[in-house]
């Protein structure tokens, strides 16, 4: 090789090299530039960015569903989704947080009035909406005002428009109060028409959640158990509807003709109906609306009314850092949301080792002196569910209190880990109960036959050889249905134990039966009623504590998780807004949700005796 090509390749390669060498360092550099930039902007972070005048309206624009604990969501996809202006798929909004807003918004003298703008606020249950309720009326007893403003009412956002001192609505808008039910799709003939052979195993005479499966329609007991506390809860609706707005209880139509006369009445008018029969006070242009607020809180420099948004006000008045004080004693809250599946799981979902390892954490925290055990699950794994129950066993043993706090939902499985706490608070309208057990799966040995697919081999055991593609031998089912009868016994005999009844009194209210809080304290199921605050309490009378701190205890996001989040500042202020869509909405996603939504239930069980106490029914809102 001649000299000047030699030189050539040696120069390249040192351009390759000091190439790599630039954009290593660089890289470096760029990240320790990042991390200083996020250190930087946490150390002189002004908690105080968003300025109030000296009257301010708190605009209450709850964005999603209401929950006790948000599904966790990957920082750095959420981050993608605001720059791409998608916003959240399912945005949710914490309960607490709802309640801390208009809690620190009656004590500050800036906000004058509150409006509630509800367009956008999705799935809640009836609980939550009281526990919102009763802040909202804690709210007004400052002497502060209330004004709803809509377009629409759903009936969930109704229920706290009836709260607020005035509700207007706009002319072309309505009141859209349909009562609660449950409706639902029926599989058996669309899997008999595939070929799919069924195999369900169950105890309890009301335990429905398996009927989708293996019926047309609603078996006769389901349908005497869900008219029973669906109709409890539409009463205790109407009731609290018409003492807020000062009415009767029986100005809510509930036929089809005399709603219709009443309509013709009108000339078709939904809104005109509206104030007729007192659902509203005015009708209101949005424009009338800007010019009635600004009269009373002034107009900002956009020419609008002076006012907060939620998440702007939240973010003013909620801790950006958590501090123990070490000097206190502590009340653990450990929140479980969401179906109940066996091994770890993320916040959303209730993992039978993931919560264990919450419960265990407070049981070795030398702080805690109580616990509370917030329940929002319809229930699910059997194992997983006493895998959590057991720790709770382990909390008291060690001479720690635990309290049961339900929330909306509390059944099945979620009744299942509630069961042996020292109390169970339930809100009169949690739903609970649901004590039964099932198992199912599907074999699919007659579809594959159909496509020409055989399956065929040798086992050395006749136990061996259970597949999805091979027929369920009878002998083996029924070694399932044994399993499902003794799980069944185990759960009335747990009720029973900690319940302090017969096991002949627990199994004449159990059958997977689903009641409400106040119909499951008069059936002794439910130790007292009320919402998280009275648990809270009770959990440090019961550890004989004069003062304490609340501690919530939940999982921590792993290190890259917090350094993505902290560096892409993802926030729940930043996300795009996007109307939720009402349940009565007939779009194509609604009606595939109907479709596919029993299905992707079954996806998440895992347990792994394929034993389940979930209600299937008890996603009503």
């Amino acid at each position: 090789m001649s000299k000047p090509e030699s030189g050539i390749i040696s120069r390249f390669f040192t351009f390759v090299w000091d190439a790599i060498n630039f954009s290593r360092r660089f890289l470096v550099n760029l990240i320790f530039v990042m991390i200083m930039v996020v250190f930087i902007r946490y150390l002189f972070n002004d908690d105080d960015s968003v300025k109030l005048a000296s009257s301010t309206a708190l605009v209450l624009d709850l964005h999603g569903a209401v929950v006790e604990q948000k599904t966790y969501r990957d920082p750095t996809t959420e981050y993608l989704n605001e720059q791409l202006k998608q916003g959240r798929k399912n945005p949710e909004v914490l309960l607490s947080d709802i309640l801390l807003v208009i809690d620190k918004a009656s004590k500050d003298d800036r906000i004058k009035v509150m409006v509630l703008e509800l367009k956008s606020m999705g799935r809640i249950g009836l609980s939550k909406l009281q526990a919102i309720g009763a802040a909202l009326d804690k709210f007004k007893a400052t002497g502060k005002k209330i004004i709803a403003i809509g377009d629409y009412y759903s009936q969930n956002q109704y229920y706290l428009a009836s709260h607020a001192d005035e509700i207007t609505l706009n002319p072309l808008g309505g009141v859209l109060l349909n009562g609660y039910g449950y409706y639902t799709l029926y599989y058996k003939e669309a899997l008999a028409k595939l070929k799919v052979t069924q195999h369900i195993f169950k105890v309890g005479k009301f335990k429905s959640a398996v009927e989708p499966y293996s019926r047309t329609d609603m078996s006769d007991d389901a349908k005497e158990a869900n008219k029973a506390w669906l109709g409890a809860l539409w009463t205790a609706y109407k009731e609290d509807v018409a003492k807020h707005r000062n009415m009767d209880s029986s100005n809510f139509d509930e036929s089809l003709g005399p709603y219709l006369d009443k309509l013709k009445a009108v000339d078709g008018d939904f809104g005109l109906y509206a104030l007729n029969h007192n659902w509203v006070d005015s009708l209101k242009s949005r424009e009338e609306v800007r010019i009635q607020l600004i009269d009373l809180v002034g107009e900002s420099y956009s020419h609008s009314y002076n006012k907060v948004d939620f998440d702007n006000y939240l973010a003013l008045v909620k801790p950006r850092f958590k501090f123990d004080n070490p000097l206190t004693d502590k009340v653990a809250l450990i929140v479980a949301r969401g179906v109940i599946m066996d091994g770890y799981h993320k916040a959303g979902t209730t993992g039978g080792d993931s919560t264990s390892e919450l419960l265990r954490k407070a049981r070795l925290d030398r702080s805690v002196k109580a616990v509370v055990l917030r329940v929002d699950s319809p229930g699910g794994s059997v194992f997983a569910s006493e895998v959590i129950r057991k720790e709770i066993d382990a909390l008291q043993a060690q001479g720690i209190p635990v309290v049961a706090s339900m929330s909306s939902v509390a059944a099945s499985g979620g009744y299942w880990i509630s069961a042996s706490a020292n109390e169970i608070w339930a809100a009169p309208t949690t739903i609970t109960g649901s004590i039964g057990i099932y198992g199912m799966f599907m074999t699919f040995e007659n579809s594959l036959k159909t496509l020409g697919i055989n399956s065929d081999g040798v086992a050395t055991t006749e136990m061996a050889g259970l597949s999805l593609f091979r027929p369920l031998k009878p002998k083996i089912g029924d070694i399932i249905q044994l399993n499902i009868e003794k799980g069944y016994q185990r759960f009335i005999g747990l009720v029973a134990k900690n319940r302090n009844m017969s096991l002949e009194a627990v199994d004449k209210i159990a059958q997977g039966r689903v009641w409400t809080g106040a119909m499951a304290h008069q059936l002794g199921l439910v130790d007292k009623l009320g919402n998280l605050q009275n648990a809270l309490d009770s959990a440090a009378k019961l550890a004989s504590l004069g003062s304490y701190d609340v501690k919530l205890i939940e999982q921590e996001l792993s290190a890259s998780d917090k350094f993505y989040r902290d560096l892409l500042g993802v926030s729940s202020s930043s996300e795009v807004r996007q109307q939720v869509p009402s349940n009565h909405v007939l779009s194509l996603d609604n009606v595939m949700q109907q479709i596919t939504g029993p299905l992707e239930v079954l996806k998440q069980f895992n347990d792994p005796q394929h034993a389940y106490v979930h209600c299937e029914i008890c996603g009503v809102d």
